[in-house]
């Protein structure tokens, strides 16, 4: 009840609209019908295994695809009536395969979008460093380093923090640790929390690790063939599985925890 009085008094960041899309050739649509409201600051977990449209509704989002039918709105705007070049820079986006630029210094990748929206120098640089303090990067120490000189999980922080350099309202995160180590990963999921519980954004994080999902998330979207199973608190989800996918899930999530039990 508190939660939802919580709710109640903040602005709906995003809003899906019986969105649908269909690929060619496809058995089921990617996305069908989907339909939800999430609140700014929320994080938003989006579970779901291989094909089930978990990144196709991510990547609606920022117009990296258009929905065939349906609507998607971003703080009261339709992005439909947006150039979808504005729409990625005002959307931070990672994703698994970092993307970082290997000619250029982490300085250099970090402050990439600030370039390109013309601002000035000493904001560029003030806004860098204190994004590599955020992610968790000394940043006399890596700034000057090349993508190359760095582990797998020290360049998935220097994604986030240009993700975040334009200062997004939204952050799309598309399975970031899918490629980390199980150390680094748990690590990072750490950060994450942190990080997002130190600013007033809101995130979208797409994964098919149910522990995941259910560890970062505010609210998850349990995703099946296209469809909203779920969409839920992560306590609610456990104990009120709303079909038998969403069981199905829960079960194998407890089967884990059981065998670890056993092992120690």
């Amino acid at each position: 009840m508190k939660q939802l009085q919580e709710q109640e008094q903040c602005q709906i960041a995003i809003e899906y609209q019986k969105v649908s899309k269909v690929f060619k050739d496809a058995s089921y649509p990617a996305v069908d019908n989907v339909s939800l409201s999430i609140y700014e600051g929320e994080f938003i977990t989006i579970l779901g295994s291989s094909g089930s449209g978990k990144t196709t509704l991510l990547r609606m989002t920022n117009r990296l695809l258009d929905p065939d039918s349906g609507d998607i709105i971003l703080f009261g705007e339709n992005i439909r009536d947006v150039n979808p070049v504005l729409v990625r820079r005002r959307i931070g986006y990672a994703i698994q395969q970092v993307g970082l630029f290997p000619h250029m210094t982490i300085e250099q990748n970090i402050a990439t979008v600030p370039k390109l929206l013309k601002w000035d120098k000493a904001r560029i640089n003030s806004t860098v460093r204190d994004l590599a303090t955020l992610v968790g990067l000394d940043a006399d120490e890596f700034l000057p380093r090349y993508p190359a000189q760095l582990s797998g999980g020290q360049q998935q922080r220097v994604g986030l923090a240009r993700a975040l350099a334009a200062d997004p309202k939204i952050m799309l995160l598309d399975e970031p640790f899918g490629a980390i180590d199980a150390i680094n990963r748990l690590y990072l999921q750490d950060e994450l929390k942190r990080i997002h519980g130190s600013l007033t954004k809101t995130f979208l994080f797409v994964t098919h690790d149910i522990g995941e999902a259910l560890k970062l998330g505010t609210r998850v979207v349990v995703m099946n063939e296209g469809r909203v199973c779920q969409f839920d608190t992560p306590e609610n989800i456990v104990r009120n599985p709303a079909d038998g996918f969403v069981k199905s899930l829960i079960n194998s999530y407890r089967g884990q925890e059981a065998h670890w039990k056993e092992l120690v």
